[in-house]
């Protein structure tokens, strides 16, 4: 009985940091001395994890394709008080990235895969870090007429157990974030007017569609400490959409 209750006592502090990390009631500089590197994080979810990593104590680097884009994000963030830098990337331009050719398949999975392998020589030299890449709750459930994302994103959940893999032994970790329909610019076609926002709740538990913020603190806990022995797994955040392959 002594043992259950030390067991349950570790489950509820678990799930007490994870729902702390999701709210924003996380305790601030759980990611201090950290170096965090956001791609296209000028708007939408990108932004509000970059926001949330900068808030937890990291340092950001800003990326956009638009250098207007990246100089009003870093002028906005060091406003707040947050610790952030930008650079410009293009992942469709050879000379920004090394630098790949523009196809979804390149940008979403391609592009992926390079850019953390470049970024693992410097995760090796600080003694490790982590990897959360960005997928789609459309790797679950196909959205129509959006076929070779929905590939591009269930491609993704796979480079991460892969990823997970390889780079585990260099005390690298790398998770996932599968988001929902979050209500970003992005998203607009689901939820532009009341009647196609009201169609797409109808397959959430929840009912609402996402914040932004509300991915920004699941990539900061897994960023974490709290998040160490997390590894090569994906995090859905859609409010109870079906998500299972």
């Amino acid at each position: 009985m002594q043992k259950a209750q030390v067991l349950l006592s570790g489950c509820a502090r678990t799930w007490k940091s994870v729902r702390m990390a999701s709210s924003g009631a996380t305790l601030r500089n759980t990611l201090a001395n950290k170096v965090a590197i956001v791609t296209a994080s000028t708007d939408g979810i990108g932004l509000a994890i970059a926001r949330r990593l900068a808030q937890d104590g990291a340092h950001v680097v800003i990326s956009s394709r638009k250098q207007q884009n990246v100089d009003r994000t870093v002028a906005a963030l060091k406003q707040e008080g947050l610790s952030v830098s930008g650079t410009v990337c293009h992942v469709g331009k050879a000379e920004d990235r090394k630098r790949l050719v523009a196809t979804i398949l390149d940008i979403n999975v391609k592009a992926t895969a390079l850019l953390t392998k470049e970024v693992v020589p410097e995760m090796e030299k600080r003694g490790g870090g982590s990897v959360v890449i960005v997928a789609s709750i459309a790797a679950f459930s196909p959205f129509t007429g959006l076929g070779p994302y929905n590939v591009s994103k269930t491609a993704l959940l796979g480079l991460t157990k892969n990823l997970a893999m390889e780079l585990s032994s260099r005390n690298i970790r790398v998770n996932c974030l599968a988001p929902g329909i979050i209500k970003t610019n992005f998203s607009k076609i689901f939820w532009k007017d009341a009647a196609q926002e009201e169609q797409a709740k109808q397959v959430m538990r929840v009912k609402r569609l996402g914040n932004p913020e509300e991915c920004g603190g699941i990539v900061s806990f897994l960023c974490s400490e709290d998040a160490s022995y997390i590894n090569g797994e994906t995090v859905v955040v859609g409010g109870g959409s079906p998500s299972r392959l």
